[in-house]
C-alpha cells in the first residue's frame, strides 16, 4: 500500500483521505434482491408484476422478513462502507391480517425499524405502485377511475407517514421515492389526460410539507405492458420535480438502450439542489441486472466528482436476479458500486481540469490513459481492511452460505 500511496501523491491525491471519504458516502440498498420482488404481503393481495420480472430460479429465496434480514446481515458482513435499506411498502409484517395498502402504518414496518437500530442503518422507503389488483388496467394515480385513483393517493400519504415515522426513529432524513408505472401497451390516443391525472394526484399526495421526509419522482421510457407509453416520462417527471419539492430520480435503467446518464448530471444539477440515483445494470432493456465496475458505472461516478457533487446525490441500488446466489448478487453490486466510488475520487482532477483549461488536450488525453494502469487494486484492498470487511476471500463463503442457508429453502 505504501507503493500505492506513492504514484498516487505524484498525482497530489492524498489516498487515505480519499479511503476515508469513500467508507463515509451511504449506499442504500433494496430489499428487493432478496425474495425476487415478492414482497410480504398476503397472497390474495397480489396481483401483476407491474412490469417488474425477476428471472430465474435459483434456490434460496427469502420467503419472510426474518429471512430477508438475515440476507442482509450476511451482505453486510462483506461489503465496506456507510450503508441505509431501502423499504418496499409491500414488506409491511401484517402478520394473519392482510392490511388494504391505503391502511397500512408504522406499526407494520416496527420489526424493520427495530432491527435496523440494531445494524446501525438509516431507512429509505418506496410506495407500492405495482402487483396489486387495483393496478391491473395500467393505471394508477393516472386512473380515470376516482375510486382506484384515490385508492392510490391515500397509499402515497400512508407511505409518508411511514418514511416521517422512519425519520423520526433514526434521527436523519427518509427518502421516498415514487416510481408508478402507468402507461399503455400500444399507441394510446389520449396522452394528455393521463398525465394530467397524474400531476394532480401527486399534487394531492405531496401537498403537506413532513420534515425529514425528502420525496422523490423516477421516470421510465417504457415498461412490460407500458411499452409505446409511460406516463411519468422523464421529461414529465424533470418538469414536476423543477416546480415542485421533490427530487428527480435517476434509474440507470431507465433510458433509451444506447443512452447513459452521467451527461445528464451536470445539466440537471444546475436547477436541482440534489437527485436520487438508482444504480442498476440494464442489458439491452431495463432488465436491471447485477451492477458490475463497468464503464458505465465508472462515468456516474467521475461525473459526480469532477463535479464535486458527490454529496448532492443519494445512492441507492435497484437491481435483482434470481438467476444466480442472491447475496452474492448483492455484494456483488454493492462493491461495483464503492469501487466506481473510490476510483472516481482517485483521478486527478484538479490537474486534468487544468490541462483542459489551459488547452493542452494531448496532455490531458495522455493522463487520462496513465491514471488508468495507477494501483487501484491496492487502494481497494486498503479500503476494504480499514471497513473491516474481507477482500476477494469473500468468494469463498458463497459455498457455505448455498449449504447451510439457501439449500434448505428450495
Amino acid at each position: 500500500m505504501q507503493d500505492a500511496r506513492r504514484f498516487y501523491e505524484d498525482y497530489g491525491i492524498d489516498v487515505d483521505h480519499v479511503i476515508q471519504t469513500c467508507i463515509n458516502v451511504p449506499i442504500s440498498i433494496h430489499c428487493w434482491q432478496a425474495d425476487d420482488v415478492v414482497g410480504l404481503e398476503a397472497k390474495s393481495d397480489a396481483s401483476d408484476s407491474g412490469g417488474i420480472l425477476a428471472t430465474g430460479g435459483h434456490p434460496g429465496r427469502a420467503r419472510s422478513g426474518d429471512e430477508i434480514r438475515a440476507d442482509l446481515e450476511w451482505v453486510l458482513d462483506r461489503v465496506p462502507g456507510s450503508h441505509r435499506l431501502n423499504l418496499h411498502a409491500m414488506y409491511a409484517e401484517t402478520g394473519a391480517t392482510s392490511v388494504p395498502r391505503d391502511e397500512l402504518e408504522p406499526d407494520h414496518f416496527s420489526n424493520w425499524i427495530e432491527w435496523a437500530a440494531g445494524q446501525r442503518l438509516g431507512l429509505d422507503f418506496n410506495p407500492t405502485y405495482f402487483a396489486h389488483p387495483y393496478a391491473k388496467e395500467g393505471f394508477t394515480l393516472s386512473s380515470q377511475n376516482r375510486d382506484i385513483q384515490g385508492f392510490w393517493i391515500r397509499h402515497g400519504k400512508a407511505c409518508r407517514r411511514i418514511a416521517k415515522a422512519f425519520a423520526e426513529a433514526q434521527n436523519s432524513d427518509c427518502v421516498i421515492n415514487h416510481w408508478i408505472p402507468d402507461g399503455a401497451k400500444d399507441n394510446p390516443i389520449d396522452r394528455w389526460a393521463p398525465r394530467a391525472r397524474l400531476r394532480s394526484a401527486l399534487d394531492e399526495v405531496l401537498s403537506v410539507p413532513i420534515p425529514g421526509v425528502v420525496d422523490a419522482v423516477e421516470s421510465k421510457l417504457f415498461g412490460l405492458g407500458s411499452e409505446d407509453y409511460v406516463v411519468g416520462s422523464f421529461e414529465f417527471y424533470a418538469q414536476y420535480a423543477s416546480q415542485s419539492n421533490a427530487l428527480l430520480c435517476l434509474d440507470m435503467g431507465h433510458f433509451h438502450p444506447t443512452e447513459t446518464i452521467h451527461d445528464k448530471l451536470s445539466a440537471l444539477l444546475q436547477f436541482q439542489d440534489d437527485l436520487l440515483l438508482h444504480v442498476s445494470r440494464p442489458m439491452r432493456w431495463d432488465s436491471d441486472h447485477v451492477v458490475l465496475f463497468d464503464d458505465n458505472l465508472r462515468a456516474v461516478f467521475a461525473e459526480l466528482n469532477r463535479g464535486a457533487s458527490l454529496n448532492r446525490v443519494k445512492i441507492a441500488l435497484d437491481f435483482f436476479d434470481a438467476s444466480i446466489n442472491r447475496v452474492a448478487a448483492y455484494v456483488i453490486g454493492i462493491r461495483a458500486t464503492r469501487k466506481a466510488m473510490l476510483a472516481a475520487l482517485l483521478e486527478p482532477v484538479s490537474q486534468l481540469k487544468q490541462l483542459e483549461l489551459e488547452g493542452r488536450f494531448a496532455e490531458k488525453l495522455a493522463l487520462l490513459e496513465e491514471t488508468k494502469t495507477l494501483p487501484f487494486g491496492a487502494a481497494w484492498n486498503e479500503l476494504c481492511d480499514r471497513a473491516g470487511v474481507a477482500g476477494a476471500e469473500w468468494i469463498q463463503d458463497i459455498q457455505a452460505y448455498e449449504a447451510n442457508i439457501g439449500g434448505t429453502r428450495g
